[in-house]
């Protein structure tokens, strides 16, 4: 259960806690919970974010009052609505709610209330199909008779119904398509700015050394190192680390602060409705595209596909913004968020699949059946493009792609279960000392973000330089590892069997050396991500396994335990050891299963190496487990005190809700209060929300208004109206409204009673009349479940005794 906090921009959260005269209200608080039970029985309520935070009811992507206000005008073509009083009554009406709408927008570091966001989603849609229903009629205004139209009305309705039902597929196509142009142009850019440290093409600059050398056998004389001297191509290494670093840096640090690090922790966060404004934005998109290159061209231990999925989910949403139905509603853009997370997933490693998957165990909590699909259409559009745009000219998704033509022997799964351990304890270790790292850097390295990352690169580059597996690029380096290899060829003599011990001592020294790195590297202020440096991590120690075993069988090749192997036949593949390092150390970085196992089969497109690998994985998970809580995503989530509750997480708690809430809230009476006490109330607390009661003594639950509504509703009648500061306030609905918000249609701020005796406020039309409540008895498991399957941020507790 998560502590009560408000966040603000300038500062993670705060905890705070509101105490008044009233005993009968509380707070459900969703991190430890508090022992304290209601001091009066009578009547108790809680009020709780959905992920703890108490925070106000408003809405996301509210309509224009404008537009919304023409779709009412042709929801009066009734022909009982003739009346000219009644027709501008509804108009009004419509005005107040939709102006009501337009101010609940939910503010920054706040949560989104699902169950409020999806019942005025249903508004929305019965007054579109109302609208078009009346496309085509007219009214005879001397009679008020209705007649049909025909002809173009009839056409326009059936096209406006299309178009409703076929802007989810639009927008999906076109964020596929963003995604996938946008994968393709990072790919080229990144592989040249991590060959251009190391040379140059002499015929063409602007290529990159395997398009520089495409074709060439034996040698390549076009690629050359920029001088004939060693020490002197060492500190051109290290001036474009800087270089590159630095400007990656700066952009992020002048341009768009949330383009740092790799934004999984917080995407998740915002798909399960925290609101960070700014986040997904068109600026982060467009610094995250240039800095991501840079940060890795030079040469830093941080990887891209982690950023991939940011970038795509920012496309996603600025995409969705063009069209009023997803800006309106929030859920409706939770969907295009999911799905932009898979298809970035599937741009990132060339798996469609795995996105899919990764976005279902990873990014969202909540994934229903027609988000899954939409995830797999859109993943399928982004990799398709990827395709076309064929980047690196070999028809392949990503630099890592093989092919096994080899199979695997029973007796491997020894040396399979120890690369599964290995991967548990690398991601047990690197989230520790990561999530140190990271508390110092917020402690002594906040004001020298651009200073932190250049001198991390130049350290990088300093002491990867010398090793030839920590040299090249990390994608090119997993690339070499997974190779099978073949008449004694590879890089750097890899498969030369009279070097092996040198390769198994230089590939221990690099897994060591990468894992310290990775450490103190991810975290720091330029785009980052932590999945393919774990994955060569990994792939560094799995082949240094595979060449253990090679050499035992080669020592031993008559024993018991090789008597699968076949004489004179190459029995041990270091390769697909590799293969299987990389989806360890994925899987216990991230604490990720199935996800891994489908990635790394569409990588390989190895059919015979799901059962390694679903070992491999399942060893990882396991381990992972017993030495860790979470991956490192939940972990940054923890750390930075973020608001959210993972639906596969479960509870006990053996305690009733009434246990654990807040026992003095603040309660607002239905009638009598005047302005002046509230504008007191709201001033010495903090709480984001009241509830509203008949009076104080009965505590008789008849709404729930949010801190935004009510703060609207005063000053704009001290503005439009000068209330005066005795203004009695009016908080009583109406039950007979269907509707959430209720409408008063004959009641506006125009028409309020103001009178040099007495001034009356209505405040009617701006609160909740129907929060969502439960008895105090109830379990607190329940009300948790509650919390994470509906989504509303405020449960109020209510008992009323005879």
């Amino acid at each position: 259960m998560r502590t009560t906090r408000t966040a603000r921009p300038d500062q993670t959260s705060s905890t705070r806690t509101a105490r008044t005269d009233q005993p009968s209200t509380g707070t459900v608080r969703t991190d430890q919970p508090s022992l304290s039970s209601p001091a009066r029985p009578q009547s108790t309520r809680s009020q709780s974010s959905r992920t703890g935070r108490q925070t106000p009811r408003s809405a996301s992507y509210a309509p224009s009052l404008r537009r919304r206000t023409t779709g009412q005008t042709i929801l009066s073509l009734d022909a009982d609505n003739s009346d000219p009083e009644a027709a501008n009554a509804t108009h009004t009406a419509a005005a107040i709610v939709e102006e009501i709408a337009e101010i609940k927008r939910y503010e920054d570091f706040s949560t989104i209330d699902w169950v409020q966001d999806a019942a005025r989603e249903q508004l929305r849609r019965k007054a579109r199909r109302r609208a078009r229903d009346s496309i085509g009629v007219r009214r005879d205004g001397s009679s008020g008779r209705v007649f049909l139209g025909r002809g173009r009305g009839i056409w326009r309705r059936k096209i406006a119904e299309a178009y409703d039902a076929g802007q989810a597929w639009i927008v999906v196509t076109l964020v596929g398509a963003a995604i996938g142009l946008n994968a393709a142009f990072l790919n080229i850019v990144t592989e040249w700015l991590s060959d251009i440290k190391l040379g140059h093409c002499s015929t063409a600059f602007y290529l990159n050394e395997n398009f520089c050398c495409w074709g060439a056998e034996g040698g390549c004389p076009e690629w050359k190192r920029w001088t004939g001297f060693w020490p002197a191509n060492y500190l051109m290494y290290i001036l474009f680390a800087a270089l590159f670093s630095f400007t990656a840096a700066r952009l992020v640090k002048s341009f768009a602060p949330y383009a740092a690090g790799s934004g999984i922790s917080e995407m998740k966060c915002i798909i399960a409705g925290f609101v960070m404004k700014g986040f997904l934005g068109f600026t982060t998109l467009f610094i995250k595209s240039i800095g991501l290159p840079l940060a890795i061209g030079s040469g830093l231990s941080v990887g891209k596909e982690g950023p991939s999925v940011h970038y795509a989910v920012c496309t996603g949403n600025v995409i969705s913004r063009f069209f009023d139905k997803y800006r309106r509603n929030a859920a409706k853009t939770r969907e295009i968020l999911s799905a932009s997370a898979a298809a970035g997933v599937g741009v990132a490693f060339g798996s469609p699949i795995g996105g899919v998957l990764f976005s279902l165990e990873e990014m969202s909590n909540q994934f229903p059946l027609k988000t899954l699909w939409r995830s797999y259409f859109c993943a399928l559009v982004a990799t398709a493009v990827l395709a076309a745009m064929n980047p690196f000219r070999t028809g392949q998704l990503v630099m890592f792609n093989v092919k096994y033509d080899r199979s695997w022997h029973f007796f491997e799964t020894v040396f399979y279960i120890l690369i599964g351990v290995f991967g548990g304890l690398y991601g047990a270790f690197v989230i520790k000392w990561n999530l140190k790292m990271q508390v110092f850097r917020k402690k002594y390295l906040a004001a020298y973000p651009i200073t932190e990352a250049v001198t991390l690169a130049v350290a990088t580059a300093v002491i990867c330089y010398p090793n030839m597996f920590l040299r090249i690029d990390m994608t090119e380096s997993m690339e070499i590892l997974f190779q099978e290899c073949k008449a004694g060829k590879g890089y750097d003599r890899l498969c030369d069997q009279h070097h092996k011990w040198h390769n198994i001592g230089t590939l221990a020294v690099a897994t060591v050396i990468r894992t310290l790195l990775v450490v103190i590297s991810f975290g720091c202020k330029v785009p980052a991500g932590i999945f393919v440096p774990s994955m060569a991590i990994g792939a560094a120690f799995g082949r240094m396994v595979g060449i253990c075993v090679q050499a035992l069988h080669e020592a031993f090749p008559t024993a018991a335990f090789f008597a699968a192997c076949e004489p004179d036949v190459a029995c041990i593949t270091p390769g697909t050891y590799a293969f299987l390092g990389a989806a360890a150390s994925l899987s216990g970085i991230m604490h990720i299963t199935v996800s891994v196992v489908v990635i790394m089969f569409e990588i390989t497109g190895a059919l015979t190496y799901i059962l390694p690998t679903m070992i491999v994985v399942g060893v990882t998970k396991a381990v992972s487990e017993r030495f860790g809580h979470g991956g490192i995503a939940d972990r940054m989530i923890y750390l930075n005190g973020y608001p959210f509750l993972d639906s596969k997480e479960e509870h006990t708690f053996g305690v009733p809700v009434s246990q654990v809430m807040e026992t003095r809230p603040v309660c607002l009476p239905a009638n009598g209060m005047q302005l002046r006490q509230m504008e007191r109330l709201m001033t010495e607390n903090q709480y984001q929300g009241y509830p509203i009661v008949e009076d104080m003594h009965s505590k008789t639950l008849v709404g729930y208004v949010g801190r935004t509504e009510l703060r609207y509703a005063i000053d704009r009648a001290k503005m439009e109206q000068q209330a005066p500061a005795h203004a009695k306030c009016s908080f009583a609905p109406s039950f007979s409204s269907p509707t959430l918000a209720h409408q008063s249609p004959n009641t506006t701020f125009d028409s309020i009673s103001t009178t040099s005796t007495q001034t009356s406020l209505d405040f009617t039309r701006y609160i909740d009349p129907t929060p969502l409540s439960v008895h105090p008895r109830l379990p607190l498991e329940t009300v948790m479940e509650l919390f994470k399957k509906m989504g509303p941020r405020v449960i109020l507790i209510e008992y009323l005794q005879s």
